[in-house]
């Protein structure tokens, strides 16, 4: 049946049911396959993104992350443009292919000025060299447009779940939390000329097998570019921490999370892949394997130490106590580990996106 399913061009919904309840050999056959389609599509390099949390201000009142706006918790920061630019020289200087700039939701004139300018400046400090991944979230069309004309090229909005029930029960019932609004930011993001990158949560409360199914069908349907998604981990200063009774054990979420990114490699063969820090978070081998099922992109966290610890939007959240030097060599040890070669120097672009 397994090795049926594996051999299709196309998978129905229940193809997708089947290999996600898929253990034991048949989960092991996923999994060999999904590593053969990666070898074959997009081959076994593996490239850097250097991470800057650029701040964990955020305007937003999810009910599962940690930098919600009314945890009261934490303390907030907003990294210096000096210390941005250190960081992207590091990551320059080390060969990552690009940087990320992720921060909490903001939509205001001066957060767009600012992130516009630091594109243009890391752009300038790299000779152009750097790529540059923006997730800053919802913003308007020309907000978006500014970016990508000073010089960002992929973007990675997270839809968390496709389902707009499930969706609805992971945030405030308010116009700042809108699913229409979600989607609608995907495809501006596609229609300005964007990398365009999504990704959900793995072992919700509430989440059924079914809607990961539907959540593979709908990134396959909207024909993402790349993909970053990873196991569900409460936060105790969170609403839903309240809900923990309904989850799956952690090494399950793990598992199940191994599964959906192998099983979207055998669907979209050619789009990039994050072996995103939540998988660590649970197993330290999360990573690697992750990368063994089909992953083709890591990120190395270069955010100023004193800053890290703040920007937890899940608990026990990996490498807070790491430097930048660290960061990058226990990822660049962690790939070997996984028998992947790192693309040094290289954008590492979509090919999905390269072909369209």
């Amino acid at each position: 049946m397994i090795n049926e399913i594996l051999n299709k061009d196309s998978f129905s919904k229940q193809d997708i049911i089947t290999l996600l309840k898929a253990e034991g050999d048949d989960m092991k056959l996923l999994f060999e396959k999904s590593a053969e389609i990666k070898q074959k599509y997009v081959g076994n390099k593996v490239y850097l993104r250097g991470l800057i949390e650029l701040s964990n201000i955020c305007s937003k009142n999810c009910y599962y992350c940690g930098i919600r706006r009314d945890n009261n918790n934490i303390q907030r920061f907003l990294i210096r443009d000096e210390e941005v630019l250190e960081a992207a020289k590091f990551a320059f200087e080390k060969k990552f292919g690009s940087v990320v700039i992720q921060t909490g939701e903001l939509q205001s004139i001066k957060n767009t000025k600012r992130i516009e300018s630091l594109v243009k400046e890391i752009k300038e400090l790299s000779n152009g060299k750097l790529g540059i991944t923006l997730s800053c979230g919802e913003q308007t069309e020309d907000v978006y447009r500014r970016w990508y004309e000073a010089g960002a090229h992929r973007y990675l909005l997270r839809i968390e779940t496709s389902n707009k029930k499930l969706y609805s029960r992971l945030h405030p019932k308010d116009k700042l939390h809108k699913w229409e609004k979600r989607i609608e930011c995907l495809h501006l993001l596609k229609k300005l000329g964007f990398q365009t990158g999504t990704g959900i949560m793995i072992g919700l409360p509430y989440q059924k097998i079914e809607y990961l199914a539907d959540d593979l069908l709908f990134m396959k349907e909207f024909d993402i570019d790349m993909c970053g998604m990873g196991p569900y981990i409460e936060h105790p200063d969170t609403p839903m921490f309240k809900k923990r009774h309904l989850l799956l054990p952690i090494e399950e979420r793990l598992k199940l999370s191994i599964k959906m990114l192998a099983i979207l490699r055998l669907i979209m063969k050619d789009i990039n892949m994050a072996a995103t820090t939540a998988l660590q978070a649970i197993n330290i081998e999360g990573r690697a394997d992750a990368i063994r099922a089909g992953a083709n992109i890591l990120m190395p966290n270069i955010t100023p130490g004193i800053y890290r610890n703040s920007y937890k939007l899940y608990d026990n959240k990996p490498g807070t106590n790491e430097n930048a030097e660290d960061s990058a060599a226990n990822l660049a040890q962690l790939a070997r580990l996984a028998g992947a070669e790192i693309g040094y120097g290289e954008w590492g672009d979509s090919k999905r996106f390269m072909g369209r």
